[in-house]
This record gives C-alpha cells, sequence and structure tokens, in this order.
C-alpha cells in the first residue's frame, strides 16, 4: 500500500470511530473551569478550579450528548492565597460545607454539525439551576502522543450569582453577573 494511499485509510477510519457513540473521561491537564468577575468596576478578578473530574458520552452522528463535571471548590487558585481564602470562606463558596460545584449537560445543541452549545443543570451551594454553555471551539481528533480519540473545546456562559445565594459585595464590589469559561478536553474510553 502506498503511504498516501495508507493515511487516507487511517484518515477515514479515524473519522467513522470519532463520529461513533462513545464515552470519555476529562484530561486533568486540559480541563479548567475558570470565572471572571468585575472589581469595583475598575479591574476584572480572574480564579480557576485546578481539580475536576468528569465524564462525557457523545454521539456525533446522533448529534447527541450527556457531560457530568464535579469541581473541587478548594482548589481555587487566583494566584493570591488570601484571595483564595476569601473565595472559599462562607462570605463567597462555603467550600467548608459545599466542597463541590457540579454541572451536568444532558442537552447538545448542533448547528448542522457543529457542537453550538451544552444545556445543563449547575449546582453551586446546594442549589441548582439551568445554565447553557456556550462553545466557542470544538474538535475531535486522534491525539498523536496517546493515540487515542481526544474531544474538546472552549465553553462559557454568564451567569447571576445571586440564583445561587452568592450575594457578598453586591453590588459595589462585584456585580451580580459572573462569566464562566470552561476548557475541557476528554479521551475515549
Amino acid at each position: 500500500m502506498r503511504p498516501s494511499t495508507a493515511l487516507a485509510v487511517a484518515t477515514l477510519l479515524a473519522t467513522a470511530l470519532s463520529a461513533q457513540a462513545a464515552d470519555y473521561t476529562t484530561e486533568p491537564t486540559h480541563t479548567f473551569a475558570r470565572f471572571e468577575i468585575g472589581h469595583f468596576g475598575a479591574s476584572v478578578n480572574r480564579a480557576r478550579f485546578d481539580k475536576q473530574a468528569g465524564t462525557i458520552q457523545y454521539d456525533a452522528a446522533a448529534k447527541t450528548g450527556r457531560v457530568e463535571l464535579t469541581i473541587d471548590i478548594n482548589s481555587i487558585s487566583s494566584g493570591v492565597a488570601d484571595f483564595d481564602q476569601h473565595l472559599k470562606s462562607a462570605d463567597i463558596f462555603d467550600a467548608a460545607k459545599y466542597p463541590t460545584a457540579k454541572f451536568v449537560g444532558s442537552k447538545f445543541v448542533f448547528q448542522g454539525n457543529t457542537l453550538r452549545a451544552v444545556e445543563g443543570q449547575l449546582t453551586l451551594k446546594g442549589q441548582t439551576h439551568p445554565v447553557t454553555l456556550q462553545a466557542r471551539q470544538f474538535n475531535c481528533y486522534v491525539n498523536p502522543m496517546l493515540k487515542r480519540d481526544v474531544c474538546g473545546g472552549d465553553f462559557e456562559a454568564t451567569i447571576d450569582r445571586t440564583l445561587w445565594g452568592v450575594t457578598y459585595g453586591l453590588p459595589m464590589v462585584a456585580p451580580k453577573e459572573v462569566r464562566i469559561l470552561a476548557t475541557v478536553e476528554a479521551i475515549r474510553q
């Protein structure tokens, strides 16, 4: 078989495998949840959660999927230790009482063959409300290092933090709107 023919066959096989329904597990070095919130109208505070665990079921052909992502609130990292402690306190996330947050996405929204959003429920501080994560980009590919199928993307949403009982500093210190940014890569099992 000529090298060009072998490459074409391998590409078709990878595409066919990616199109089948499959289960994926999040890859921790490429999966993070971050947030941004205004600070006195002068700057933007940013932080991310460094520990998470999740699973994804994805079927590109049927245009369906499900995602479950659990985030360790105590893994928050803003780059400033004192601020991290305040974020973990009862004023904000109350990590002692609510050590995890969870997003369960039950509906994948497509435009043509392109994933555009994941609709689901976010549980934070013991309260659950709907959130739609808009896909800024999404792709499935064969990872050349792992030699396995990987799907991933960048997603974002803006939420009203007061729905989850996070009211500290309203409205002077920080607004109620919080921008969530989620970067996810998951490996096919």
